[in-house]
This record gives structure tokens, C-alpha cells and sequence, in this order.
């Protein structure tokens, strides 16, 4: 597989035209942020990945306005995020150790065939104009289910098409793709519904059209992991699979590095993803709009997450990347209690410019090292450990966000959780516990 070309260290001649030398790094530059590009099976995986995460964020934009649609109530929506979550909790580890132990990229196939058949089943409640809200809690859940298997695999998967060395890079730019799916998702959404308004059909049939459309995006990451040339490498040995659960749990137990990482990354999703949980009700019931600013703040969010990815891969490995991650955790804290207290549209987009950049700092750089650390033989189930954190934050914070905003209000829950997220970053520069030095 070639090699990514790196910046030039002989100075350019003194003849040379002055007006190519910003070209010249321009062009050292995107080839170091496009390090793992040069790696075929990771750009084919790139590609289906990216195109099946745009329709997975136009439905769950247009979910999210379903579910404020049918019950007006944020404690459904932090309920179906957390139904949509629960399952990582309760079968990640289980995953881990499939993905360690069988083939991971047909465990990623058969993943997507059932969120594929998820997304067709809600299409055709809302076609049938029968659509409840228990209907779409039960399709999440099992979403959820699909998404434990599927998650472990997949995350196993992408330090097997690069080198080591470029994998910080290939994290990057898989965070990449999946926020170019939350500018473009949403943004699709918002351009589904004005498209059906002018041809005259209802807001119900523009989400029917984006759940149908996602199911069928589907399709085409089936096709390129069937298209990968990665090939499983079954394990040394096969023992019990209790056996092979406790020896992940041991090893990540027992490095403290490891332990700490998770810990962190617990932390941080449990009170920093409600906030775009909330982000229906802060359009509804703040800036008193409808779908069309909801789905423009997510758009926002999105596109501060690519540039927050595109400064990592460009970084790649650098020194102290558990120092900088607690930094930036700092300062998505102190920028979540602003957009709480802004009353202002425009104020609060550019606020949620910079959380989606703070935020994707932080766990590509979480992430990049977890998956340094962890040994291919093991890495199944020290990501599904991972995963169990930094997705099964999500559903918990999202539900007790959600149950104390029905009494506080959501904008004091935000501002709350920015200033506990402030305190753990503190705490763990203080303390340590192996980040510093991971």
C-alpha cells in the first residue's frame, strides 16, 4: 500500500516563483490531513460509510421532530434516545467479543441489514398514516440492538486498513464523514420539507420520505464492505465466551491509562449530548420556530464537529493528546452554558459551531488513543468497553436530562451539565489517572 507523502524539509531554490511556495503547502498539508486515503479499503469504507451516516442523521432529525410532533415533551425525546442507547449497555460487551472472535466485517453486514429493515418498517407506519409513539420507542431499541454488534466490529475494523501510524489520521477522517453527515442530514431534511410544502404534500410525508430514503442508503455501505479486501483472521485460541469477556474486562481494568480514557469518555457524553438531544425543544419553545431552525442549528453543530476533525487529522499523533483533550473538554463546558443562557438564533449558531468543534476534538482524540493502546487481539472487546462508555453515556444523560428539564427547564439542565463538565475536565488534570500521560 503506498505511503503518505510528508512535508518537504529542503527549502524550495532561489529561482523558484514565490507565488508556488503557498501552494506548495497547501497541497503538503491536504496530503497530511488525506494521510489515510492513500489506503484503498479504507477510502472504499470511508465512502459507504459516509453516505449511509447522511441518511442516518436525516431520520434522526426528522425522528427527533416526529417524536416533539406526536407528544410535545422533552422527556419522550431524551426516552427514545435512551431507548436508541440502551442496548449498547446491555450487549456491547457481548459484541466486543464476536467482533474479536468472528468475522467483523460480515457481523457489520448483517448490522446493517437489520437497521435497514428498521428504517423501511417506520416508512411504512408513517405511509400507513398509523405511526405511534411506542412504535417508534420499540423500532430504536431495536436500532440499539443492531448497533451493539455492529459497533464493536466496525470500530475493530478500522486500525486493520491503515498502519498504525496513520490511524490517528484514519480516526479523524471516519469523524469526518459522519459530520459531514450531521451539516448534510439535517440540511436534507430541511430541503425535504420545503420541497414537499411547495409541491404540496404534507411535513408527515417529508419525513416518511426521509426514513424511506435512509433504509435505502443502506444499500450501498452493505456494498462496499462486501467490496473490502480485508480478510478475518481467526483468534489463537476460541475459549468459553465468559471466559473471553472477563480477560477483556481484566486487561482493561488493570491498565490504568485505559480505564481512565473510558472513564472520561463516560463522563463527557452522559452530560454533553443533550444538548442536540434538546435541540427540538430549544427551536420550539425558545426561538419559538419549527423544523426548518431545528435543522439548521444541528447543521451548525455539524459543520463546527468537520473542522474540529479536520484539525486532528491534520495533527495525526502528536504529544500530549490527553492534555489538549481535557483542555478542549474545558472549553465545550464553558460554550454549553453560553448557548444555554444566548436567547439570540445567530448567537447561538456560532456557539454551536464551536461545541461541535470542541466536542470532535475531544473524542477523536479519546478514541485515536484508546485504539492505540489496545492490542488487535483484544481490541473487540476493549472497544466494546469503550463503546459501552461513550454511547451508553448518551442514553443515561440524555433520560436524566430529559426527566430534570421537565421541571428545570432545558436550558438550566444545559448550562448544569456545561459546569460539571468544566469539573471533570479539572478534576482530571489535577488528578491525572493516566491521561496526562496516555
Amino acid at each position: 500500500m503506498a505511503e503518505p507523502v510528508h512535508a518537504q524539509t529542503v527549502s524550495p531554490p532561489a529561482t523558484a516563483d514565490a507565488g508556488s511556495q503557498p501552494a506548495s503547502v497547501g497541497a503538503r498539508a491536504a496530503r497530511r490531513i488525506l494521510a489515510a486515503f492513500t489506503y484503498r479499503d479504507f477510502r472504499v469504507q470511508w465512502i459507504g460509510a459516509c453516505t449511509s451516516s447522511i441518511g442516518t442523521w436525516m431520520q434522526i432529525v426528522a425522528q427527533n421532530w416526529l417524536v416533539v410532533s406526536l407528544t410535545h415533551s422533552p422527556f419522550f425525546l431524551g426516552l427514545d434516545a435512551f431507548l436508541q442507547q440502551l442496548p449498547i449497555i446491555l450487549f456491547s460487551l457481548i459484541g466486543g467479543v464476536f467482533a474479536d472472535r468472528y468475522d467483523r466485517r460480515r457481523t457489520l453486514i448483517a448490522s446493517q441489514v437489520v437497521q435497514m429493515s428498521t428504517s423501511g418498517m417506520l416508512a411504512l407506519l408513517m405511509f400507513l398514516h398509523v405511526v405511534q409513539i411506542w412504535h417508534i420507542l420499540v423500532l430504536s431499541f431495536v436500532t440499539g440492538c443492531a448497533q451493539s454488534f455492529g459497533g464493536p466490529a466496525y470500530q475493530s475494523l478500522i486500525p486493520s486498513l491503515v498502519d498504525k501510524k496513520d490511524l490517528p489520521n484514519a480516526v479523524a477522517l471516519n469523524s469526518i464523514q459522519f459530520n459531514v453527515a450531521r451539516v448534510l442530514g439535517p440540511l436534507a431534511f430541511g430541503l425535504s420539507l420545503a420541497a414537499f410544502r411547495t409541491w404540496g404534500y404534507s411535513e408527515p410525508q417529508a419525513m416518511n420520505a426521509c426514513f424511506l430514503l435512509n433504509s435505502l442508503s443502506f444499500l450501498v455501505v452493505i456494498n462496499t464492505l462486501m467490496m473490502l479486501h480485508v480478510k478475518h483472521i481467526p483468534p489463537a485460541t476460541s475459549g468459553r465466551m465468559g471466559d473471553e469477556l472477563r480477560t477483556g474486562l481484566s486487561y482493561v481494568r488493570h491498565h490504568g491509562s485505559l480505564a481512565a480514557l473510558i472513564v472520561l469518555a463516560a463522563a463527557t457524553t452522559f452530560l454533553g449530548f443533550a444538548l442536540l438531544t434538546f435541540l427540538p425543544i430549544f427551536a420550539e419553545k425558545i426561538f419559538h420556530e419549527g423544523a426548518d431552525t431545528y435543522s439548521h442549528l444541528m447543521a451548525f453543530s455539524g459543520a463546527g464537529s468537520i473542522v474540529g476533525a479536520l484539525i486532528v487529522a491534520w495533527l495525526g499523533k502528536f504529544p500530549k493528546m490527553g492534555w489538549t483533550a481535557l483542555l478542549v473538554q474545558a472549553a465545550y463546558g464553558v460554550l454549553i452554558i453560553a448557548f444555554s443562557l444566548s436567547r439570540v438564533l445567530w448567537v447561538s449558531d456560532i456557539l454551536l459551531f464551536f461545541t461541535g468543534a470542541a466536542l470532535m476534538v475531544v473524542f477523536s482524540t479519546v478514541t485515536s488513543l484508546v485504539q492505540l493502546i489496545a492490542p488487535n487481539e483484544m481490541r473487540g472487546r476493549v472497544m466494546s468497553i469503550y463503546m459501552i462508555a461513550f454511547r451508553g453515556g448518551m442514553p443515561l444523560g440524555s433520560l436524566v436530562s430529559g426527566y430534570l428539564a421537565t421541571y428545570l427547564g432545558a436550558p438550566l439542565v444545559i448550562g448544569i451539565n456545561g459546569a460539571l463538565l468544566v469539573g471533570v475536565a479539572v478534576y482530571f488534570l489535577a488528578r491525572n489517572h493516566g491521561v496526562l500521560d496516555a
